[in-house]
C-alpha cells in the first residue's frame, strides 16, 4: 500500500503554463530544500517515472523499529502482558450457575442463544445492553483521547498489542533493526531461509492460538479444544478459527503500521477530539533546533540539544519522525521518548527533548513561562457527563430488569370469530420468557375486559377476572395459544384495549402487555 500524495489535477492551463502536478512537485522540492538548509532534513527529490512525471502514489517503505529501553517501553510490556493473559485465559474461568447451565464465566452461546458474563445473562431481546457497551466504549475513547491523546492506540489496541508481540518474536529470531535490514537486503542463503521459516512459523502458531482463543468465547473451552485437535469440531468452527488465524497473521505480521494509517478510521477524526491542552507526544523544537552533532558533555555552541541521531525515528513503530510535528500516523506510544532520553543521557543533557506534553505548554516553555495543565475543559466535562449518563442508564436497566417477560401476537386472520351463542372470540399467541433457573408457576389474568372468558389451550379456563396458572420450565421461553371471549354486546367499541397480566405469586415478579380485543363493526347513528 502506498502513500498518497496531494490530489492535483494534471490538466494544463489554457495559456500553456506548467501543469498543477508539476507545480505541486516543484513546491515540495522547494520545501525539502528549505528544511535541508535549516538543518532539519536532507533534500530528497521526488522520484519520477520513465515519462518524467511524479507519481501520485509511492511504494511502501518498510519500517524496521529498533528495540528501546525505558519507562514507556516497560509500560507497554506490562499492558501487553496483561491484555494477552486476559485474552487467552478468560475463556477458561469457571462460574457455577446451577444444574443444566453452562459453567463458563464468559460465554456467548449462539445455540441458546444468549451471552453469559459471570452472574449476568443477556438474552437476544436485551441486545440494547451490547449497544450501550459500544456507546460507552466510544464515549470513553473520546474522553481519554481529549485528555491523553491516542493512549488507546499506543498501548491497548489489539492491533498494537499483537504487532508488538510479533515484532518481539521477529527481533528474537532475526535480531535488532540493523541486523534485520542487512538480512532482508542480503542474498538468499540457507541461514536467511531458516530464520524466515522460523519467524513465520512462530507467527502462525501465535495467530492459531489467537484464533482458537477467540472461538473459545463462543464454545465451552475444554470441549472445544478436545474436539478441535481430535477432528470432532464442526466445519464452521474450523472455518472461523482459520479466518481469525489468517487475519491475525496478515495484520500483525505483514500489514502492521498500514492498518493504523489506512484501515483504521480513528486517525482520520481524532483531531476533532484534541486541542492545545491534550497530552500528546511533542518535540521541543525551541530547545532542539538548530540540529547538529556535538561531543558528549560539550556545550552545543551554535546548535540546539538535538544531535540529529534519528534514534527517535528508528524506534518509531509507525516509521515517522516526531520532530516534523503532530502527524496523523503517530499512535502516541512514547517509544521515541525512551530513545531520545537515552541519547540525552549519553550527551549529558537534560531529558525531555521529546516528551508527553500539551501544545499550550510547549508554547509557554518557548516563552519561558511556567507550564500549566488544564484537564477540566468544556469538551472533557461534556464527554465525562455523557459517560456517566450512559453508565447510569445501563446500570439502572441492569438493576431493574425483570426475570419474566411476556409478548403477545394477536391473530390477524380472522380478526374475530362469532360463536354459536353470539359471543365474540379473539385468538392470541402468548410467549412467556422465564429467566429463572427454576420452574415457575405464573398467574395469567386480564384487566380491562369485564365479563371476558380466558381460555389457554391445553392449560385451563378462567372467567370474571380470575387467573389461569401457567407452568414454565427454567430458563426457557414457553409459547401458549390463548382465546378470549366476550358475550354478545359486551364490547362497546370495535377495538377495546386491555392488559395481559402475568405474575409470579411467590416473588411478585411479573410483566404487563397491552393488547386489543377486536369486535364487529358498530354503525354510528346518523345525525339529522
Amino acid at each position: 500500500m502506498g502513500v498518497r500524495r496531494p490530489n492535483c489535477s494534471p490538466e494544463v492551463t489554457m495559456d500553456g503554463h506548467t501543469t498543477l502536478l508539476e507545480k505541486a512537485a516543484a513546491a515540495e522540492r522547494d520545501f525539502a530544500a528549505v528544511r535541508a538548509r535549516a538543518g532539519t532534513a536532507k533534500a530528497q527529490p521526488l522520484p519520477a517515472d520513465s515519462s518524467g512525471s511524479v507519481p501520485l502514489y509511492a511504494d511502501r517503505v518498510r519500517v524496521y523499529p529498533k528495540a528501546v529501553h525505558g519507562a514507556y517501553r516497560r509500560i507497554k510490556w506490562a499492558v501487553l502482558g496483561f491484555c494477552l493473559t486476559l485474552y487467552y485465559l478468560a475463556p477458561w474461568l469457571r462460574w457455577d450457575r446451577g444444574p443444566g447451565a453452562p459453567d463458563q464465566a464468559l460465554l456467548i452461546d449462539m445455540t441458546a442463544p444468549r451471552a453469559f458474563f459471570f452472574d449476568i445473562e443477556i438474552w437476544p431481546q436485551e441486545v440494547y445492553f451490547i449497544t450501550g457497551l459500544l456507546v460507552l466504549g466510544a464515549l470513553g475513547l473520546f474522553l481519554v483521547t481529549s485528555l491523553f491523546g491516542r493512549l488507546w492506540c499506543g498501548y491497548a489496541c489489539p492491533q498494537t498489542v499483537w504487532t508488538d508481540l510479533f515484532m518481539w518474536v521477529e527481533r528474537l529470531i532475526e535480531g535488532d533493526r540493523a541486523k534485520r535490514m542487512r538480512l532482508d537486503q542480503g542474498p538468499l542463503t540457507v541461514q536467511k531461509v531458516a530464520k524466515k521459516i522460523a519467524k513465520h512459523s512462530a507467527w502462525l502458531l501465535i495467530a492459531l492460538a489467537t484464533g482458537g482463543a477467540w472461538a473459545l468465547y463462543f464454545n465451552d473451552a475444554p470441549t472445544f479444544v478436545a474436539d478441535f485437535f481430535t477432528g470432532g469440531a464442526s466445519v464452521e468452527q474450523y472455518f472461523f478459527v482459520g479466518l481469525f488465524t489468517s487475519t491475525t497473521y496478515l495484520l500483525a505480521g505483514w500489514a502492521r503500521e498500514q492498518v493504523c494509517t489506512y484501515m483504521c478510521p480513528w486517525p482520520r477524526f481524532q483531531a476533532s477530539m484534541l486541542d492545545k491542552d491534550s497530552l500528546v507526544v511533542t518535540y521541543e523544537d525551541w530547545r532542539g533546533e538548530r540540529r547538529g552533532k556535538t561531543k558528549a558533555g560539550a556545550p552545543p555552541v551554535g546548535f540546539g540539544d538535538c544531535v540529529d541521531c534519528r534514534q527517535c525515528f528508528a524506534a518509531c513503530p509507525m516509521g515517522i519522525d516526531i520532530r516534523d510535528g503532530q502527524q496523523m500516523e503517530c499512535i502516541g506510544c512514547g517509544l521515541c521518548i525512551d530513545a531520545c532520553d537515552e541519547i540525552m543521557d549519553r550527551m549529558q543533557r537534560p531529558r525531555g527533548l521529546i516528551q508527553f506534553d500539551t501544545l499550550a505548554n510547549q508554547e509557554a516553555k518557548a516563552k519561558s513561562l511556567p507550564p500549566r495543565f488544564r484537564f477540566v475543559r468544556p469538551r472533557t466535562v461534556i464527554y465525562a457527563a455523557l459517560v456517566a449518563a450512559v453508565a447510569g442508564i445501563m446500570l439502572a436497566a441492569l438493576v431493574l430488569r425483570t426475570t419474566v417477560e411476556v409478548s403477545v401476537l394477536r391473530d390477524r386472520a380472522p380478526l374475530f370469530v362469532t360463536l354459536s351463542d353470539g359471543s365474540i372470540r379473539n385468538g392470541y399467541t402468548l410467549r412467556v420468557l422465564n429467566k429463572k433457573r427454576e420452574d415457575v408457576a405464573f398467574d395469567l389474568s386480564l384487566d380491562g375486559l369485564p365479563g371476558a372468558t380466558l381460555v389457554v389451550q391445553d392449560v385451563g379456563e378462567a372467567a370474571d377476572g380470575r387467573a389461569v396458572v401457567l407452568h414454565t420450565r427454567p430458563d426457557t421461553a414457553e409459547t401458549y395459544r390463548v382465546f378470549i371471549s366476550l358475550p354478545h354486546g359486551a364490547a362497546e367499541e370495535e377495538n377495546t384495549s386491555f392488559d395481559f397480566i402475568l405474575r409470579d405469586p411467590v416473588s411478585g415478579d411479573g410483566d404487563i402487555y397491552e393488547a386489543v380485543f377486536m369486535g364487529p363493526h358498530k354503525p354510528r347513528p346518523h345525525r339529522y
